[in-house]
């Protein structure tokens, strides 16, 4: 009989794990998600055999269309499944609260008492959600063995791994990357670790719960501290009339320098809250008070980085004669990464919010998302530029490479452009009589 695997959330982690796990031989897996207004026709869409993401995703597609096929992978919204499930993954969103930035474990919550429900004598249960330090053990463990009457590490092996996988490389990060997992016992990490050894075919690191926890969310801490390093330069070399890219290449040059590359913004499901996951647990169920300032500094400044953007879009358009409450201005790029339409955290938001409280009209453009709350999007680029007083670019879209400058210049009222990725040939566009600004390059 094969092993009966659960894995609940079919988002960005769900499904690719889902179907490479339903690709191994002796495993038959079942994807369980809510069925909503918002995400419940996922359920129909990989049922069919078909990636649920837009964006471009090598081997997914092919992998969904086998596993279906083969009548080892399903979605159900049935949580009744789990009674027959031998290992349960967790595979649930995180988001933190925007003001407070305290975690909102409302799904966490919500599938930890189905599983309790349901649990049979002996699963593995793994988390793979990124939750902060701690969680496992203080949340989602009382939680089930309320629920079950089931004790941890008794009746139930308990595990945590963090994933690591990145719009359009869904597969890739997977199968690719080491694998750390922690376990509440030694029965239950050596379990876990066979399971992913399966799948994946880079090292796979075993270690205790709180450490693997807390590995996740300081590792992207720690990439959010050096990002925030390189927006703060972008800042201080705009101030000094230099070129923060030429700065960068320079420092690089030497072979044990690695400064990271300014932005229009920080997205996406982990950088923006997992450091604030890092703070809460560190409060919640540290020893000492600590503020975790450098961490929280970080994320001040790449959240101020859309701001700034807004910012450079007003003094350009200013200097040619026009005012913010009057003008047109065109966000290219919602998706928060390149070639793909995960809009999570996106800092087209924020930039959106922002010039709407300086008075602009605001439209996106966007080759990959067709909607998101509070921004209006075009499907056509050319068409959102009619009549606009700035572009600005967001996201590193193929498509952003290769714009028609002359198209653009005869359609928009201001020829403006304010490059957040540097992507635009500046001498291109300064030649057809565009003002362009570069972030982090001083006039």
């Amino acid at each position: 009989m094969p092993t009966k695997i659960a894995v609940i959330g079919m988002g960005y982690v769900g499904v690719p794990i889902a179907a490479l796990l339903a690709d191994v031989e002796g495993y038959d897996v079942t994807g369980v998600q809510r069925r909503s207004d918002r995400s419940g026709w996922k359920i129909e869409v990989l049922n069919s055999g078909k990636s649920c993401f837009e964006g471009l995703e090598p081997g997914l597609d092919e992998l969904l269309a086998r596993v279906v096929k083969k009548g080892t992978f399903r979605v159900t919204d049935d949580y009744q499944v789990l009674k027959d499930a031998e290992i349960i993954l967790i595979d649930v969103q995180t988001p933190t609260d925007a003001d407070d930035h305290s975690p909102s474990y409302d799904s966490v919550k919500d599938v930890s008492r189905q599983i309790g429900k349901y649990l049979r004598q002996g699963v593995l249960l793994i988390t793979e959600s990124t939750v902060a330090p701690g969680t496992t053990q203080h949340v989602i463990r009382p939680i089930i063995e309320t629920e079950s009457g089931k004790v941890a590490g008794r009746d139930f092996l308990l595990a945590y791994s963090y994933e690591r996988v990145m719009p359009g490389k869904l597969i890739e990060y997977i199968v690719d990357m080491p694998r750390v997992v922690g376990g509440i016992n030694r029965e239950s990490e050596l379990k876990a670790v066979e399971m992913y050894k399966k799948i994946v075919r880079k090292p796979v690191f075993s270690t205790d719960i709180l450490t693997a926890e807390a590995a996740k969310t300081m590792e992207n801490a720690y990439r959010d501290v050096n990002i925030a390093f390189a927006n703060e330069m972008a800042l201080i070399c705009e101030s000094l009339g230099i070129d923060v890219w030429e700065v960068q290449k320079l420092i690089n040059a030497r072979s044990d320098r690695h400064m990271h590359l300014p932005g229009a913004g920080v997205g996406g499901h982990c950088l923006p809250k997992d450091t604030w996951l890092l703070r809460y647990g560190l409060r919640a169920y540290g020893r000492e008070p600590l503020e975790a300032e450098l961490i929280s500094l970080a994320r001040a400044i790449n959240d101020h980085m859309p701001l700034h953007m807004a910012e450079l879009a007003r003094r350009s358009i200013e200097s040619h004669g026009g005012k913010m409450e009057k003008s047109k201005v065109v966000i290219l790029g919602v998706a928060y990464l390149e070639d793909s339409d995960d809009t999570r955290n996106t800092p087209a938001s924020s930039l959106a919010l922002e010039l709407s409280r300086l008075g602009c009209q605001v439209v996106a453009h966007d080759p990959y998302v067709k909607e998101l709350p509070g921004i209006k999007i075009l499907p056509d680029l050319y068409e959102a530029a009619r009549g606009a007083d700035a572009l600005t670019i967001v996201t590193k879209h193929k498509e952003y490479y290769q714009l028609d400058f002359a198209r653009l210049k005869q359609l928009m009222r201001t020829p403006v452009i304010i490059d957040g990725r540097r992507i635009v040939n500046a001498d291109e566009a300064k030649k057809h009589g565009f003002i362009f600004s570069l972030l982090g390059r001083g006039r």
